[in-house]
């Protein structure tokens, strides 16, 4: 029966081990060493030096199917991308290798059928093998300039969504051969009944790895591309305003600076006028001088100007 239970940073790892022993594969990838005795999760977590609500995210995913928002901000993303980068070494580096010699131990020499079906293997293994090393090539060096703040261009997260597609029907047709049609003596068909269920065991890592990644962190990146955007936006309107009329050579008079402060303090042409002793057309001409020189037309533009140059204080503007 499926557990149902939600982790809390503050249930013991051993329990949470003992429930779902499956979870002991994620471990190593988060970095979580075993020997942690009765120690929390989150106490585990803190000594490892991982991020204790992106564990407990990723464990309630799989265990039970418990999904966060999309706008959740506190998911660590560098906690993720270490987490995906050494479940592929895992994967490939140890999973799939092990598998073939289970297989190849599994299958008589002179069995051709049997040579056939390590020949399926190693185009599924080759199959993903070559997603992985995508993701790793493309994927997670996007992912890393996203969190040194400086992403690197031509790429985004939605590429990587229309690129991922997953190997589980070969791997599924593999299995049926298996069962279906490899013969084998009593004396091999331990062994190949031990590869079979390894064979089970990854398609269910796998299925979980893909869902991670499409429910967890494509969301979590999809945040941070918008993060980044927003603050190039707050940084190119400052800039703007930093620089005022410097662009063309042009510095506003004295006057025009008694003008923008009266348009933030919103008063209307003629009362700008009275307070300034000049004419009504006096005040409109310095108006479109000033909308000229800093190419800001609007109150609102006017009134962040003001502020960020010193000449109203921002306790005083009326928002």
């Amino acid at each position: 029966m499926k557990n149902v239970k939600m982790y809390e940073p503050q249930d013991k790892m051993i329990t949470l081990i003992k429930d779902n022993y499956s979870v002991l594969q994620s471990l190593s990838s988060f970095g979580i060493n075993l020997g942690f005795g009765d120690k929390t999760v989150e106490e585990t977590c803190q000594i490892n030096g991982v991020d204790c609500y992106t564990f407990l995210a990723v464990v309630n995913y799989t265990i039970n199917n418990y999904a966060i928002d999309d706008d959740d901000e506190r998911i660590s993303v560098p906690t993720l991308l270490h987490y995906l980068e050494a479940s592929h070494r895992y994967y490939l580096d140890f999973q799939l290798p092990f598998i073939r010699r289970e297989l190849e131990e599994s299958i008589a020499g002179d069995d051709t059928l049997g040579r056939l079906m390590l020949r399926f293997y190693d185009e599924y293994a080759q199959e993903i093998r070559r997603h992985m090393k995508y993701e790793e090539k493309t994927l997670f060096p996007y992912v890393q300039s996203l969190i040194d703040g400086h992403p690197l261009p031509d790429y985004n997260v939605e590429m990587f969504s229309k690129h991922h597609e997953s190997a589980d029907k070969k791997l599924r047709e593999l299995k049926l051969l298996i069962i279906k049609y490899l013969p084998g003596d009593q004396h091999l068909n331990s062994k190949l009944t031990a590869a079979l269920y390894d064979i089970y065991n990854n398609e269910e890592w796998l299925s979980q790895h893909a869902e991670v990644e499409d429910h967890i962190f494509t969301p979590a990146i999809r945040r941070m591309e918008q993060r980044l955007k927003q603050d190039d936006v707050t940084k190119n309107i400052s800039s703007m305003v930093f620089k005022g009329g410097q662009d063309n050579g042009e510095a506003l008079s004295e006057r025009e600076r008694d003008v923008i402060i009266g348009v933030v303090q919103g008063l209307q042409n003629k009362e700008i006028a009275d307070r300034l002793y000049i004419s009504v057309n006096t005040v409109i001409t310095h108006r479109r001088n000033i909308a000229r020189k800093l190419q800001i037309h609007s109150p609102a533009g006017l009134t962040i100007y003001a502020i960020v140059n010193g000449l109203v204080d921002i306790s005083s503007v009326k928002l």
